[in-house]
């Protein structure tokens, strides 16, 4: 069995922050929070990479910050994954480059050839200090529900992967259509012929915005996200993210889905886990509960009877 990485999709939640349910205290430097975090667990996801470019400073800055052998995912910008952008969210030295326009929102077809290169140039650059470092894992790309299977769609996921050469991609989808009975299969070795990793999502089922748990790794790691499985605000525009992740995995659910964890184990070198449902300290206990089953320790990690109790406190198990 390969090693099993249990972790989190952010350090930085605001609401987790203002729990007082993980950080020893509520005011911490960036990093001294950051170093808490490695020292609980091995690996994590950043985020903010999705909403705005990294920076170099800031990637050199979690290297030195971070012991030996924890790792980062970063989240590719949401530019080159087909979300919409609001032309804020672009360096402000290349907005002289867009053509004018009233649209409020761009996506990446709207962007000239000379700024989504420079684009794809400093997301790069942002990723150097950590693969030098050895603390780059992979870089996700999250497609949209709107990005569905066909040729188009695969040659910009290909294109993609030919703009970031030294570094390792994991893909997710949120189009159920990606793993219906006929393209399945076709999906899985498409990223698997490829070189690239298979998000296994568990997510709730809604039809068409979301896919199903498909528990199969397409490279020599496996990576898992759970997003929780709240039907009711998953779909729709959300002011916060949290609001569509607000989910808390009960024993039951854990019961049911640390087999998956073992299963894509046992076929890798490595399975990372991350809890995406980000509401208060909702990841952290989903966290406790699938390491208590599989027998990973994570130190410093406060049992939940040891918590504080609040109103919405995460149901006992």
């Amino acid at each position: 069995m390969g090693r099993i990485l249990i972790g989190l999709c952010s350090w930085t939640d605001r609401t987790l922050i203002e729990s007082g349910r993980f950080y020893p205290v509520a005011k911490m430097s960036a990093e001294a929070r950051l170093g808490w975090y490695a020292g609980v667990f091995p690996h994590v996801e950043v985020d903010s990479s999705y909403y705005a470019l990294p920076s170099v400073g800031a990637a050199r800055l979690w290297v030195e910050r971070t012991p030996p052998g924890f790792v980062f995912h970063v989240k590719a910008f949401r530019a080159f994954t087909g979300h919409w952008l609001e032309h804020a969210a672009l360096p402000r030295d290349l907005l002289r480059f867009m053509p004018p326009t009233d649209k409020s929102r761009v996506y990446y077809r709207d962007l000239p050839r000379e700024v989504a290169d420079e684009l794809w140039r400093r997301f790069s650059a942002a990723l150097r200090p950590l693969h030098d470092a050895g603390k780059l894992s992979l870089v996700l790309f999250q497609f949209p529900h709107w990005v569905t299977p066909g040729e188009r769609s695969r040659q910009h996921i290909l294109m993609c992967k030919t703009r970031l050469p030294d570094y390792r991609l994991a893909v997710e989808f949120r189009n159920e259509a990606w793993f219906s009975s006929s393209e399945r299969d076709a999906t899985l070795d498409f990223l698997r012929s490829h070189g690239l990793t298979h998000v296994v999502a568990d997510e709730p089922q809604v039809g068409g915005e979301s896919v199903p748990l498909v528990p199969e790794a397409t490279t020599d790691v496996a990576y898992i996200r759970f997003h929780g499985r709240n039907k009711e605000t998953w779909s729709g525009q959300k002011e916060a993210s949290w609001e569509r992740f607000n989910y808390w995995y009960s024993s039951e659910d854990m019961d049911e889905l640390t087999p998956v964890v073992r299963s894509l184990a046992d076929r890798t070198s490595a399975t990372y886990a991350l809890f995406n449902n980000n509401y208060r300290d909702q990841g952290v206990q989903g966290a406790r509960l699938l390491a208590q089953r599989l027998g990973v320790q994570l130190p410093l990690l406060p049992r939940q009877d040891a918590l504080p109790l609040t109103e919405d406190a995460a149901p006992p198990g």
